[in-house]
């Protein structure tokens, strides 16, 4: 596993319900050991933990046994998981008391990626967790409980040996062609993989109830290993693993209700309880099932007291579009009824269809599709469907921008998903789930809501992490000054050119986003002018080679701009024109110009609000966007300089003043002076005031956006009392001010960096947010190196960048760095209704271009701030 790839699939401490969780406590630890403390062969020698965790309820409902995973990259350890390590396992403390904890394959790549532990979080509560290794582990600790770990989880799998193959007596219809047999006589004897041979088939005799299964203390699910791949459900009547003793005595024995429980879904031709299948053409009306394989392989990938998983591989699936390799991982997790699918595709796909069987009598349920691309939500059906009569109810969660539409056919209520992915490696993930009248007490539809709700919430509001690593620690002892301050620009920026910089070109890949990149404000825009004011401030080459890698990739010979829409109006793709000025300036090669003054014109037919504020894109009409005023301004005042004189030239740079006036005159709040994230000039958004036309919210990176513009802007704009443009560039200053004194109100006193939503810091969910953080620092220490702002900010500066440091930055063992506690973004309309839970509901990344850019530039902003500092003493 490439670090990179730990990151992204983790996303910076990901809470994950379902998937791969490892434990020091179980069998599957003992087998396969932690890996050693990075960089060293000694043991700890101080009573240090190696990684402190300040965990946080973000719902105001009792989480239990929620998953809490770590990758060993962040802890600081070798990320480079070898199974003959020899290592100690981790350990990990509550309040002192050891708890049972598990180490996973997160990403099923084969390797041993991080730890995971469950945890119990009290409504809007926080809890600490401490990481230690035996050697650095206090000798006072005590377990929580007396007795062993209570094992959580299970895989089975088992097939007859010591008997023989006969004909089928009762062969499936399937194919016809195949000679199918069936086994008799023999013992069952558990496995940990198997491949059927081609004239195995449903009811075949062999595997113990027709294939692996997999249960957690609320459930038990069951997969056909055969022409049908449907998913079954065993209703459990104990929280014991039961799946070990289910089917010894054959097939009908599990039908009937026994003290364990039973065999409570009837799958039919369907999918059962959330298989998948292909829904080819836009015109089919019935889901392909993964049936017509050259073999099928089912192998146990994990059996822990907190996490099982298993891996069926399709090999040779022949569908009506191609022919390939398609692995499921299927993972469940102590505490939770939710089962976790990663599908694995070797050829495209244009989707994959997860579905519920669909009983008569049994109501359909859709969860809330009006939210956020990457919160979750549900189908789901629930009546009298159980086979011992009992209510049942079944679900389905996805992410919304992973659908492609709901659906349904003769058998099956179907959510059709989009794969995600470069072309050949694409990925499906969704979770399916069932609830048990008898196990679970929910008993009527609005009882079976609730849950779904909560379950959607859970996989939407990831708990809120700090995270703090000894090794992270020990790497920012070093006192603050110039040199270091700007080799920690140096370092995210060295460590994101080897994950994924380089990367963002026109043929590359938008990791972030999982597609080709297009001509983006953060990965062709941000980033890029970021290495490239790196370069000029370090002197080194290598940052310089950013721009005409990245940037200039989309312009074509002719001054094109590929993947750019000017009819769109998105003033977003504005944003990278201070490249193309730059690109132009050192090469002088005419293309650059003229992909330029192709974005100049797109602001010259910018739809406007009444009063002239440029809109933030075509379809969101009559709305002004903080975020707006940085991708438009800053291009405008150096487009006007380098190209445009005279009467044009004013013209140009007072629409930029213009700009930051009008954003304050309509964004800005009398009584804190802080500024809403948007305006809708019509008042008719959802998300804004009926009265006023704002958004509810002050959203941190919003105003961030305005804070780094209006210092980027400032220092080009003429500084002559004759101009016509020096008092309004005095109203600038003063609004620099204005703005860094409202900030240092809100700005957090115990770490110095601020909130994701910046005057509601006690409130449920709500986090101290990094992207925003680093825009800040950078306001403040280029507005005091510029002159704007007086050295009394210098201490609010200083403050916000060591808390950059202390709160956000990750030390890695091979030496990089990370950034982390990221919004990954955040907007208004299409599902999202600006409301406090909108904010809280985006997801929480690392590493995202829209955080490391401002943290390359505080890095040497806050450098020259303490270099002047140096030179005047």
């Amino acid at each position: 596993m490439t670090q990179y790839n730990s990151l992204q699939s983790t996303m910076f401490l990901s809470m994950l319900i379902g998937i791969s969780l490892l434990s020091g406590c179980s069998k599957a630890l003992e087998s396969q050991p932690l890996p050693a403390q990075a960089q060293t062969s000694e043991p700890l020698t101080i009573a240090q933990p190696l990684a402190s965790l300040d965990i946080a309820n973000p719902s105001t409902f009792t989480r239990q046994k929620q998953p809490i995973y770590i990758s060993y990259y962040d802890l600081g350890l070798d990320s480079d998981i070898k199974a003959d390590n020899a290592s100690v396992p981790l350990m990990v403390k509550l309040n002192n008391q050891l708890i049972d904890s598990q180490a996973v394959d997160n990403d099923a790549d084969g390797q041993l990626d991080g730890l995971l532990v469950l945890v119990d979080l009290a409504p809007s509560a926080s809890v600490k967790l401490d990481i230690w290794s035996p050697e650095t582990s206090e000798p006072s600790a005590t377990r929580s409980s007396d007795i062993a770990p209570v094992t959580l989880t299970q895989a089975d799998l088992s097939v007859k040996k010591g008997g023989q193959w006969v004909p089928h007596t009762k062969p499936p219809r399937h194919n016809p062609k195949q000679q199918y047999q069936e086994y008799i006589g023999g013992q069952f004897e558990h496995v940990t993989e198997v491949t059927p041979p081609a004239y195995y088939t449903d009811h075949s005799n062999w595997i113990r109830y027709e294939g692996p299964g997999l249960e957690s203390d609320k459930v038990a699910y069951r997969f056909y290993l055969d022409w049908r791949n449907g998913f079954d459900i065993f209703g459990k009547r104990t929280s014991e693993p039961v799946l070990q003793q289910v089917g010894l005595d054959g097939y009908d024995s599990y039908h009937q209700a026994a003290d364990w429980g039973m065999d409570i879904l009837k799958v039919g031709n369907s999918l059962g309880a959330g298989g998948f299948g292909l829904l080819a053409g836009d015109k089919q009306q019935t889901v392909e099932r993964v049936s017509f394989v050259d073999s099928w392989t089912a192998k146990i990938t994990a059996n822990g007291a907190l996490q099982s998983s298993i891996a069926i591989d399709y090999n040779g699936w022949q569908n009506s579009i191609n022919k390939q390799d398609l692995q499921a991982n299927i993972s469940i997790q102590g505490g939770s009824r939710l089962a976790k699918v990663n599908l694995k595709l070797t050829q495209d796909l244009p989707n994959m269809a997860a579905g519920i069987v669909k009983h008569p009598d049994t109501e359909f349920i859709q969860g809330n599709q009006d939210i956020t691309g990457d919160a979750y939500t549900y189908i789901a059906s629930f009546g009298q469907q159980s086979l011992d009569g009992s209510q049942l109810g079944m679900a389905l969660f996805y992410r919304k921008n992973d659908l492609m539409t709901i659906t349904e056919d003769a058998n099956n209520y179907l959510v059709k998903l989009k794969p995600k992915g470069q072309s050949g490696q694409q990925s499906i993930n969704y979770y399916f789930a069932a609830a048990w009248q008898v196990e679970s007490g929910i008993n009527d539809r609005d009882d079976f809501v609730r849950y779904l709700d909560q379950e959607a919430e859970k996989l939407t509001l990831t708990p809120r992490v700090r995270f703090k690593t000894q090794l992270s620690i020990d790497q920012q002892q070093a006192p603050l000054t110039a040199e270091s301050a700007l080799n920690w620009s140096v370092k995210l920026a060295d460590a994101e050119l080897a994950r994924k910089t380089l990367g963002y070109h026109y043929a590359g890949w938008d990791v972030n986003r999982q597609r080709l990149p297009k001509f983006e404000y953060d990965i062709v825009g941000l980033l890029p002018f970021a290495y490239d004011e790196l370069a000029k401030a370090t002197g080194n080459n290598k940052y310089t080679e950013v721009l005409p890698t990245v940037t200039a990739s989309f312009v074509t010979d002719d001054g094109d701009i590929r993947r750019y829409k000017l009819a769109n109006f998105n003033i977003d793709s504005i944003a990278p024109g201070r490249n193309l000025i730059r690109l132009y300036q050192q090469t002088q090669d005419p293309k650059y110009r003229q992909a330029a003054t192709l974005l100049r014109q797109q602001l010259e037919q910018q739809p406007r609000t009444s009063a002239g504020a440029f809109w933030h894109k075509q379809k969101y009409p009559h709305q002004l966007w903080l975020d707006g005023v940085y991708m438009g301004m800053p291009f405008l005042t150096e487009y006007a300089l380098a190209f445009e004189s005279g009467e044009q030239q004013q013209h140009s740079l007072q629409e930029v003043v213009n700009e930051f006036l009008l954003t304050q005159q309509q964004l800005k709040d009398p009584a804190t002076g802080l500024y809403y994230h948007a305006w809708d000039e019509q008042k008719q958004q959802d998300w804004a005031d009926k009265n006023t036309g704002l958004s509810a919210h002050f959203w941190a990176r919003g105003m961030g956006w305005l804070a780094m513009a209006i210092v980027d802007v400032l220092p080009q704009l003429p500084d002559d009392p004759d101009n016509k443009l020096s008092a309004q560039r005095e109203q600038l200053i003063a609004m620099v001010n204005d703005i860094a004194d409202s900030l240092s109100k809100v700005q957090d006193p115990h770490t110095g960096t601020w909130w994701q939503i910046l005057d509601k810091p006690n409130a449920t969910a709500n986090y101290r947010e990094s992207s925003a953080s680093a825009m800040f620092t950078y306001f403040y220490a280029k507005a005091i190196n510029q002159g704007y702002l007086s050295d009394k900010y210098r201490p609010i500066a200083l403050k916000a960048y060591q808390g950059l440091l202390a709160e956000f930055t990750l030390s890695h063992a091979d030496g990089s760095t990370s950034m982390t506690n990221q919004c990954y973004v955040a907007g208004l309309g299409f599902g999202r209704n600006g409301s406090y839970k909108y904010y809280m509901s985006e997801r929480i990344s690392s590493n995202d271009p829209k955080g490391t850019g401002p943290y390359i530039l505080a890095g040497i902003e806050i450098s020259r701030l303490l270099q002047a500092a140096t030179a005047v003493k």
